[in-house]
């Protein structure tokens, strides 16, 4: 009876040690793939030409992780939500750019409309990245001045689509420091 008790426990760790295995060889390949490098078109005019901006409302990403539930209702999990017009404006606050409720005549020539949108979504690791492009357009002669496109990858959608816009327009202005 004892040499079955410890067979058994042989066996227990021979499963344990053959799925930690495992999980270390997924998370070694799981880090393989990486995101895109962010691609920044830039056109005749300059961002530093510009001293306002006029972002295009954009509705909430909501996710949640970590959710479950039954006929009772639903527990745990964490939800994120977030609003791209936001985080641009953040950014762009953050930059020196000054944001207008609307365009009049009077700064048209300064200010340059935002507008977001997703481009895309890919299979990276074990979930997908999202990817994003922010355009950038002269709000006197409606031309593009650049357009801004990355991909993120977080723990939720909302995560991916923050760190799609932070590394989108990070190139842009890391080339004005």
């Amino acid at each position: 009876m004892i040499m079955n008790i410890t067979e058994q426990m042989e066996r227990i760790y021979k499963i344990i040690y053959k799925c930690m295995f495992l999980l270390l060889v997924g998370c070694m390949f799981g880090g393989c793939a990486s995101m895109r490098p962010p691609v920044v078109h830039t056109f005749d005019d300059s961002i530093n030409n510009y001293r306002y901006f006029y972002v295009s409302p954009t509705g909430d990403y909501t996710s949640s992780s970590g959710v479950y539930g039954n006929q009772y209702g639903v527990y745990g999990g964490i939800t994120n939500s977030i609003n791209p017009a936001t985080i641009i404006s953040g950014i762009l606050f953050k930059n020196g750019f000054i944001q207008v409720n609307e365009i009049t005549l009077e700064n048209a020539k300064e200010t340059m409309i935002v507008n977001f949108g997703e481009s895309g979504r890919r299979n990276v690791n074990l979930g997908y990245s999202i990817e994003v492009t922010i355009q950038f357009i002269s709000a006197d002669t409606q031309r593009p001045i650049c357009t801004c496109t990355a991909e993120g990858q977080g723990s939720t959608e909302a995560d991916d689509v923050r760190k799609a816009i932070q590394r989108a327009l990070d190139p842009l202005f890391n080339s004005k420091k």
